[in-house]
């Protein structure tokens, strides 16, 4: 296929781990950056096995925008009260599905720009708490 697919898949795989790694350490703060260090490490080293230095910076790149992107939507889901289980659990299974489609030529560069820009969006309409059936007893 030629460098640019090499670079789109490395900046995908390291998007995909990133989501799932995060989805696992992301409960905090400080899990959030080191989500976003282990996974630009991984990102950087499947780039190293893939190809080049482009491919390795393209690994790492994704590695911290997928790990700031999925920080939204883990810290969102924790603070309404999701269960941590359950957001390691879906965020695992989008991260795996992220990797899949970064085998799609052109598709990791299209998921390294629509990710963090779905999450800044999702950041700016996330709601308090779920109120649940007490906003029907008033």
């Amino acid at each position: 296929m030629g460098d640019w697919y090499t670079i789109g898949l490395s900046l995908g795989l390291g998007l995909g781990l990133s989501i799932a790694i995060t989805g696992i350490l992301g409960t905090n703060v400080l899990g959030i950056g080191a989500a976003a260090v282990v996974g630009a490490v991984l990102g950087g080293a499947i780039g190293l096995l893939i190809g080049d230095t482009a491919e390795t910076i393209a690994g790492v790149v994704g590695g911290v925008l997928g790990a700031l992107a999925a920080a939204a939507v883990v810290v969102g889901a924790l603070r309404r009260g999701a269960t941590r289980f359950g957001v390691g659990a879906y965020m695992g299974a989008l991260g795996v599905l992220v990797c899949l489609v970064a085998l799609i030529p052109i598709a990791g560069y299209a998921l390294a720009v629509a990710l963090p820009a779905l999450a800044a969006r999702l950041r700016g309409r996330q709601a308090a708490r779920f109120a649940g059936l007490r906003t029907l007893a008033k």
